[in-house]
């Protein structure tokens, strides 16, 4: 069945802002701008900074919530048959997006870490790795069976990491001003943190979906919480010493001040962080879309190729050097997360209803993402 203009339009618009997002934050990390009391330059490394910027993005999927809420109360009081889709089939405490929120938050502040020491392209494929943390946590402490395919899924995505990380090794395309151990301290740290956001996933099926609150609802209150929480931690983050993880003249986890002066210095930079954050609300709204439009699987394709054309920009602005084994590792990480998340019994389905509609497999495929088996909503970044 062909897309429509409107579906075509939503897979785009999640490739397209998905892709911003990584490259946005980079982009700012690339820049060099003089500090605060005439400090020399500098790059401009606040990953703190950033983070609490990207929640501020999943923050605004709350009022967009809102006004599908509205629309669609709308549309109900002009036909009553029709019920308002976004609303919550009952009540449930708000505090129940804290746990996860903690978790997205530490996850995310690691990953913009790790991004100031390693490659746009590796931080985008090392985060694959959330399929492994992700299914052995959901076997542990949900219970669930893992079917052959998630296996094998599982096994494909360790084999591309390793290729990645020897990439990463043999010829560091981190590209300039990363050092080899930079770089591996980078892909260490996105593992970590892929870890931690495997707990936020599990946490978010067990206690979030489980209440059927709607996934723009979730990821907008997580985003608030988030916000909030990094906001106030500038603070006391200002005057922890880093050593080698700070980029600052300070050499603290996160210097505000330092930030805002580079910004003013070279509003580029402020360019780039508003990109980061729009974009991220974007790619919420359009992966939840596309999930509810096509297919669970379609998301996955769609964030599969988001790495290919982070990769492809990466080379093309001349941010990393290339190595021929990030392509096998590249390819190992698409089968893996295609076989994960059910590719197959996709394509399975599609040719043996042809004629029949297909609609039923979409259908579960929607619901299981809508059940927690999707990312909910992350920055992934």
């Amino acid at each position: 069945m062909a897309w429509s203009r409107y579906q075509l339009g939503l897979a785009a618009l999640m490739l397209l802002t998905g892709s911003i997002n990584t490259l946005a934050a980079k982009w700012a990390d690339n820049f060099s701008a003089p500090g605060c009391d005439g400090t020399e330059e500098h790059k401009f490394q606040h990953p703190f900074l950033q983070a609490a910027g990207m929640f501020l993005g999943e923050f605004s999927c709350l009022p967009v919530f809102y006004l599908l809420l509205l629309r669609d109360r709308r549309r109900a009081d002009r036909d009553r048959d029709r019920d308002p889709a976004p609303a919550p089939s009952r009540p449930f405490n708000a505090l129940l997006f804290l746990p996860p929120a903690l978790c997205d938050m530490a996850g995310t502040s690691i990953m913009y870490v790790a991004l100031n020491m390693t490659s746009a392209s590796s931080f985008q494929m090392l985060r694959g790795s959330l399929i492994i943390f992700t299914g052995l946590l959901s076997v542990a402490f949900l219970g669930r069976r893992l079917e052959w395919s998630h296996w094998a899924g599982i096994v494909l995505t360790i084999l591309g990491l390793a290729l990645v990380g020897m990439a990463d090794l043999r010829g560091n395309p981190g590209g300039a001003g990363h050092g080899l151990a930079d770089v591996i301290t980078g892909d260490l740290l996105i593992l970590l943190a892929q870890a931690i956001v495997s707990i936020q996933m599990v946490l978010e099926e067990k206690f979030i979906f489980s209440h059927d609150v709607h996934p723009l609802r979730a990821v907008g209150t997580e985003g608030l919480f988030g916000f909030s929480i990094l906001a106030l931690l500038l603070v006391p983050l200002s005057f922890i010493p880093a050593g080698r993880l700070s980029g600052n003249p300070r050499s603290v986890l996160e210097d505000p001040a330092d930030a805002w002066c580079q910004i003013r210095r070279d509003p580029l930079i402020l360019a780039a962080l508003l990109g980061n954050i729009g974009s991220i609300s974007f790619f919420n709204f359009a992966g939840i879309s596309v999930t509810r439009e096509l297919s669970a699987t379609t998301r996955t394709v769609l964030d599969s190729l988001r790495t290919l054309l982070v990769w492809a920009l990466s080379l093309a602005l001349r941010w990393e050097r290339f190595h021929a084994l990030q392509i096998p590792g590249f390819a190992l990480l698409l089968a893996g997360a295609a076989l994960y998340n059910g590719l197959h019994r996709a394509l399975r389905s599609a040719g043996n209803t042809g004629n029949a509609g297909g609609s039923g497999s979409d259908s579960q495929e929607r619901e299981a993402l809508l059940g927690g088996d999707g990312d909910g909503g992350n920055i992934q970044g």
